[in-house]
């Protein structure tokens, strides 16, 4: 890790010394809903086409940290961000639109809305709790306002928490909510919010336990009832985004993400999303999403994508004849509408010097040259115990990879 933070420090360096001048950072003016506007520096330049430029200084999610407490599996962590950022795109153009982490949802705002809906028995005893505490602290008393701010929860209510067929009939469907937020550089030099997304991580299994420090129960939720339940909480949320101050007309863009199982080797993938309008109150049609991540080898690759999975298989065979330290080829493909668009494969190996991770190198270049249609990016890592030792890429329609060596 060491030796690939330097290397992109000398890259840095690099830039910044051999970099043409006659673009600099832009410093504009925020324009929040408050009479002041704070000083924003908007980058000049994109890493590609392709990538958001980022205000800064950077600001961190106001919600930061909820989701690695409500998703189980680290891989949709990763994807449920990154993955409602590329579906973005297609709404909030990069070259139009800069990015910022989400600053509408806060932590205590996400957490509420994750809980379930409490039944009419429960919403009395907690209304009736919170008064006599309030009472009791000599503080005034709302009741209508305790009812608000206690009834957040947008999971279905259960009656009985130590009911197994009650967990089963009412299951909790939604794990997390992610904010992304668009920004647009107006006349005056100043940026403002003109859009956000929001992505809406749904599981696909349910766990839960009937009493304290019992054994954990699961029960699988379809894709249909996952989507079903998805559009009532989607409308729900819209309702509640349209009554923060900001929100009031900015288009919003919302999408469905199925999470993959707690084990699962690959990430799951988005369903469905729709873009509601600026203004707008109630959502239109969902536009279904044909996506999914497939593990190389596996059963899953042989049935489905039988030609991908066997240039895997060969090309890992071609490495294991010339290289007798080699365990293994680890693929995971990201297929849209049964295409592939992205391979992303790690070769972990043993070396015993670096004239051999060199040669390794060169070798994986020719074959990946030999082997790989050039449709779809393409990524191979070489790995040595913990770290990175080189990197070969290219991007859909390229024909000659980049490689990076890290020594």
């Amino acid at each position: 890790m060491k030796k690939i933070i330097v290397y992109l420090m000398c890259i840095l360096l690099l830039f910044s010394g051999c970099a043409p001048n006659e673009k600099e950072d832009e410093v504009v003016k925020k324009d929040e809903k408050s009479s002041k506007k704070t000083s924003t520096i908007v980058p000049s330049y994109q890493l590609s086409k392709d990538d958001y430029r980022m205000v800064l200084p950077f600001r961190p999610s106001k919600a930061r940290g909820v989701i690695v407490n409500q998703v189980a599996n680290r891989l949709d962590i990763d994807e449920v961000e990154n993955g409602l950022r590329r579906h973005s795109k297609e709404v909030f153009d990069p070259d139009k639109y800069y990015y910022e982490e989400g600053q509408y949802l806060t932590e205590e705002m996400v957490y509420n809305w994750l809980g379930r809906t409490l039944t009419k028995d429960q919403l009395k005893k907690e209304v009736k709790e919170q008064k006599e505490n309030l009472e009791e602290a000599g503080k005034e008393v709302d009741e209508e306002k305790i009812k608000k701010d206690l009834q957040q929860g947008l999971n279905p209510s259960i009656e009985d928490d130590s009911d197994k067929n009650a967990h089963q009939d009412n299951p909790k469907y939604l794990s997390h909510i992610v904010e992304q937020n668009y920004l647009k550089k107006k006349e005056d030099n100043s940026v403002k919010l003109a859009g956000i997304s929001i992505g809406l991580s749904m599981k696909s299994v349910y766990r839960y336990q009937t009493e304290t420090g019992g054994p954990y129960y699961y029960e699988d939720i379809s894709k249909e009832e996952m989507e079903k339940q998805g559009n009532k909480i989607a409308e729900r949320v819209l309702k509640r985004l349209r009554k923060i101050d900001g929100l009031e007309n900015v288009p919003i863009m919302i999408s469905l993400y199925r999470e993959a199982k707690q084990g699962s080797p690959v990430p799951g993938n988005f369903v469905a999303k729709t873009t509601v309008p600026e203004g707008e109150n109630s959502i239109g049609k969902w536009k279904s999403i044909k996506e999914e991540y497939v593990l190389f080898p596996s059963d899953r690759a042989k049935e489905a994508y039988y030609d991908d999975a066997e240039i895997v298989s060969s090309f890992g065979k071609d490495i294991a004849e010339y290289f007798p330290n080699y365990v293994g080829v680890i693929g995971e493909g990201l297929y849209v509408d049964k295409e592939l668009r992205k391979l992303s494969i790690e070769i972990p190996i043993e070396f015993n010097g670096e004239s051999e991770i060199v040669g390794f190198t060169q070798y994986t270049f020719g074959l990946i040259k030999e082997m790989f249609p050039d449709y779809y990016d393409l990524e191979v890592k070489i790995t040595s115990s913990d770290q990175i030792e080189s990197v070969i890429y290219r991007e859909s329609g390229k024909k000659e990879p980049i490689v990076h060596i890290f020594h």
